[in-house]
């Protein structure tokens, strides 16, 4: 399964994805979008992961690459590609689907937990994600659901932390591809954002039991599973 992801910001890379990937000899490539990288092809990719990024999806005069971007997002939904994407990355699939993405009433950022919905055991997605648990957030924007797309997840904070479009396209606003090293990262170039809130917690906070990295990591190994077992099926019906 050939995987390709986009990077918004130098500090934001893959965490637990890459072991991943290394494990099931996933070749990886990359765009470097900040640095002027094009996406490649779409039929060169089989499972496209966005990554988050501090800034928004309407940020495009700032960023003017976020306009390429969405287009080869969309193409690669249009082509029943598998997508992941995680923070930035769902807010930027949400708005090419037609949603609206918008600041959330509360920043979240640090250890809460979501909760899985009703409708989310209703997809093979949904049940890979555990009911209950903690996950790592650092989120100021969120976004509506798109047209057709499956609720998963909530927190108390925001109420779309999770979608699916058709078990190919997963949306996570949380995450739970975040390590300590790339949870440290985040620290040394967002802490003006750790300012005192209901759901903003301290730098001390978020590094405290390091164990819950390792929680969460294997929950998007099995989300990553699921994906690569997709991507299997569709290659042995196409053949």
């Amino acid at each position: 399964m050939r995987i390709h992801w986009l990077q918004h910001v130098p500090f934001e890379g893959l965490g637990s994805i890459s072991d991943w990937a290394v494990g099931k000899r996933c070749p990886v490539t990359a765009s470097r979008l900040f640095a002027g990288d094009k996406p490649p092809a779409v039929a060169d990719v089989d499972l496209l992961v966005i990554m988050g990024g501090p800034m928004s999806v309407h940020d495009e005069a700032k960023f003017p690459w976020l306009a390429d971007e969405k287009r080869f997002i969309g193409r690669a939904m249009d082509a029943d590609k598998l997508v992941l994407g995680i923070c930035l990355g769902a807010q930027l699939i949400a708005r090419v689907a037609g949603a609206r993405v918008y600041p959330n009433a509360h920043k979240e950022i640090g250890w809460f937990p979501v909760d899985r919905t009703a409708l989310a055991g209703t997809t093979a997605v949904g049940r890979v994600l555990g009911e209950r648990g903690g996950a790592f957030h650092w989120h100021g924007e969120s976004f509506e659901l798109p047209a057709g797309a499956v609720h998963l997840a909530r927190s108390r904070a925001c109420e779309n932390q999770a979608f699916v479009l058709g078990d190919r396209v997963v949306g996570l606003q949380y995450h739970l591809e975040t390590t300590l090293p790339s949870a440290d990262a985040l620290i040394d170039h967002c802490r003006n954002e750790l300012v005192e809130d209901t759901y903003v917690q301290s730098e001390t906070d978020i590094r405290s039991r390091p164990e819950r990295f390792d929680t969460l990591n294997c929950e998007m190994g099995r989300l990553l599973n699921f994906l690569f077992a997709e991507h299997q099926r569709g290659r042995h019906s196409s053949g």
